[in-house]
């Protein structure tokens, strides 16, 4: 019993070895179906014009022990890790990029509230100094006045979106879709 398993191994690795360099076709039929085959007669004549073929790689060769110097390392090169991904296969540049977009939303926001609010508060200003000036005066400066407040308010909306969506929001999806929660924070 264990010459049959010995010869069964033998063999196996016979195989193993013999597919090596060996060339195989592909070819995609008309609905779509994709054949693999290693005898170029197999494949129908009205595919033998869009044939692929690929050659098998050939085995590693390992260095022979007496080769190698005595005391002489072999340092293999470091393959570079894989790029970390999330569920959805979205890497670090695409929540950096989400991310980045949202600061720039923040960072606009907060420049227009600023420049709302300041001109707000300039026209109440202006209508506190026209006390003694005709009530049509005073009536135009408090539909301005009113204007720029919504004008504020709504800046004021958009800089809480976004300061949400940057603290809370992003975060949250990021490590719902195991995501490295570093790549949302803004630097």
């Amino acid at each position: 019993m264990k010459r049959l398993g010995f010869f069964i191994c033998i063999g196996l690795m016979t195989c193993s070895l013999l597919s090596f360099g060996q060339e195989t076709y592909q070819w995609v039929d008309e609905k779509g179906a994709i054949h693999f085959t290693d005898d170029p007669s197999l494949v129908p004549e009205k595919y033998q014009d869009k044939v692929l073929k690929k050659k098998s790689p050939k085995p590693p060769t390992p260095i022979p022990s007496d080769k190698v110097p005595q005391g002489a390392k072999i340092e293999k090169k470091p393959e570079p890790a894989p790029e970390r991904k999330d569920l959805l296969g979205r890497g670090e540049d695409w929540w950096r990029n989400k991310a980045r977009e949202w600061n720039e939303k923040l960072l606009n926001a907060q420049k227009n509230y600023e420049t709302a609010y300041a001109a707000w508060k300039a026209k109440e200003k202006e209508l506190e100094e026209a006390k003694f000036k005709p009530k049509s005066l005073k009536r135009k400066l408090e539909a301005e006045a009113k204007v720029l407040e919504e004008k504020a308010n709504d800046w004021k909306k958009q800089v809480d979106e976004a300061k949400n969506m940057l603290e809370k929001v992003l975060p949250k999806q990021a490590e719902e879709y195991q995501a490295n929660p570093s790549w949302v924070k803004i630097e």
